[in-house]
């Protein structure tokens, strides 16, 4: 492949995704004011609880099978790499620029977790059509790389379902604690027999009672085993949010002869159900980018990021991790943990690549925080990745090829 044919290859997701997004804006307008924050709120929650579900489910049950989850091993943990190098490097810059605390939490989601299906499922596609590509037969590419693409889709959507959604729940806490604060901090003064030169607000912190400090102090020294029963609570309810129960039940139909059966193939009893689910799922990506879209016309008038950051969250995403990812991929092909395909090989080293995740940005609005930051991110992290992808593809290729 040439280097224009594969810029055009690489480029069209993230064109298509900006193009979608400009939509969501221009309908979040006054002009057309289809799309305001309370419609974008609604549909933000039918995504989470309706289309990412259905998407997830349907992409497992009809491809993924044991001898697929027993030979792709290693891809769990490649993403779950990218996770750890990802929030690591995004902790490490977020100590040095020092933003706001929910913005770290949003920083550090926006680096770990990769959009590692929308744009896989259109790239992958393109790549394997395409005249003179590196990785043999059209026919046997597509459908091979659909496979691989939605076992990473899933994989995926475990990961950012629960350590990106613990990031951003978290973040919210921060923020409505951050401003309960900061209407706590003063208090108006009440004082009906004050004078002219009684102050209108109470410093709350200087008014406090000492009393009050030995019956707070001993809250902090809670019993250790209600914090660890509190912990498993809070990853159990992460876990058994919509889209990962989903992908649990999606692979249990794919793995499952007798249910894949039951619902999957032209001689499915219940083939109906399966192509239900799939049409609600192939609604999906459309209603999260206009979502973006239309958070993204807020973010313009609103929100105030650091060039700094913006800086950061992008030499994280698209120079160390890509770096790191040669050496990880490669590293793990020398030890016989990769299947031989190199289409495998090039999608591990994809997966370290890729922009952020764009349910980051559903969760934002599921939790009203850091809306109009993350629509910030979102826009200059997929205007990079037009030419971030591009290069990086052909350099893995260039790599897997020679």
């Amino acid at each position: 492949m040439g280097f224009w044919s594969l810029f055009k290859v690489a480029s069209m997701p993230i064109v298509q995704v900006l193009l979608i997004s400009i939509l969501g804006a221009f309908m979040a307008t006054d002009y057309l004011n289809l799309l305001k924050s309370d419609a974008r709120r609604s549909l933000n929650k039918i995504v989470f609880v309706v289309f990412t579900p259905s998407l997830a489910f349907a992409c497992l049950a009809k491809t993924v099978r044991v001898e697929d989850i027993i030979s792709w091993w290693f891809m769990p943990v490649n993403i779950g790499i990218t996770f750890l190098l990802g929030a690591t490097l995004a902790w490490i810059a977020s100590k040095i620029i020092k933003p706001e605390p929910h913005i770290q939490n949003l920083v550090m989601a926006m680096c770990s977790a990769g959009n590692l299906g929308n744009i896989l499922l259109i790239i992958i596609p393109a790549i394997c059509n395409e005249s003179g590509s590196p990785f043999g037969d059209q026919t046997v590419c597509y459908n091979i790389g659909l496979s691989y693409v939605t076992f990473s889709l899933s994989i995926g959507g475990f990961y950012i379902w629960t350590y990106a959604y613990y990031l951003i729940k978290s973040a919210s806490i921060k923020y409505k604690e951050m401003h309960r604060e900061d209407q706590d901090l003063f208090e108006p003064n009440k004082d009906l027999e004050g004078d002219e030169i009684t102050p209108l607000l109470h410093d709350a912190s200087s008014t406090q009672p000492e009393t009050i400090k030995p019956i707070i102090e001993p809250k902090q020294n809670s019993n250790s085993w209600n914090q660890i029963l509190g912990f498993l609570h809070q990853i159990w309810e992460e876990v058994m949010s919509p889209p990962v129960v989903a992908a649990i039940l999606g692979f249990i139909f794919g793995t499952v002869t007798f249910l894949r059966h039951l619902i999957v193939g032209d001689a499915a009893p219940l083939r109906v159900v399966y192509d239900s689910v799939k049409l609600l799922g192939d609604g999906t990506i459309p209603c999260i980018t206009l979502i973006l879209g239309g958070n993204l016309t807020q973010g313009l008038k609103r929100a105030s990021v650091k060039p700094s950051l913006i800086v950061a969250v992008i030499c994280v995403r698209y120079i160390i991790l890509p770096i790191i990812g040669i050496g990880v991929v490669l590293g793990a092909a020398k030890l016989g943990f990769l299947p031989a395909d190199p289409l495998f090989s090039f999608i591990l080293m994809i997966q370290f690549t890729l922009p952020p995740a764009m349910n980051i940005g559903t969760m934002t609005q599921l939790f009203e925080v850091a809306q109009e930051e993350s629509s910030i991110l979102y826009l200059w992290t997929y205007i990079a990745a037009t030419f971030a992808l591009t290069g990086w593809s052909t350099v893995f290729m260039w790599i897997l090829s020679s």
